[in-house]
């Protein structure tokens, strides 16, 4: 790897690990210190509007519907979320955010945005459009590895 490439890879490896350092201590700060990172994008996996049912959510996290099935369980025992029938196939159950966790969604996208902000400070149009290719290619890396 040559030098820059290791600078690089440094500062990815310190971002992803501040990030989520960050993540943990505001939420234990926060009214909602009973939820963990996993169970926080779960939520922000179900999302606010659009009721998708545990398959969709299970896709979006990369996560095996078992796995799943236990992240939903604690955030229905939690009060963040909820199972619905639907009113067309009674079989199909979709999740949805409870107040509760219609709350911490908002809150999870309000940090990102803030965090995202602050990334974009100062870049112009041009350096943002540069940003954004190298998330793309690094994205394409992770799911041909994945």
């Amino acid at each position: 790897m040559t030098p820059q490439g290791q600078r690089i890879n440094d500062k990815l490896v310190a971002v992803y690990n501040d990030i989520v350092q960050l993540e943990e201590i505001e939420i234990k700060k926060s009214q909602f210190k009973d939820l963990s990172i996993k169970e926080i994008h779960t939520i922000n996996a179900i999302g606010m509007y659009h009721r998708k049912t545990s398959s969709e959510v299970a896709r979006a996290l990369k996560v095996t519907p078992g796995t799943l099935s236990v992240s939903i369980n604690n955030l229905v025992r939690k009060g963040y979320a909820e199972r619905l029938r639907s009113d067309d196939d009674r079989r199909i159950i979709h999740l949805g955010l409870t107040r509760k966790g219609r709350l911490m969604y908002r809150l999870h996208q309000s940090f990102h945005r803030q965090m995202v902000q602050s990334f974009l400070k100062d870049l112009n149009e041009q350096e943002v459009t540069l940003v954004e290719k190298a998330l793309d290619n690094l994205q394409h890396f992770l799911d041909e590895h994945s």
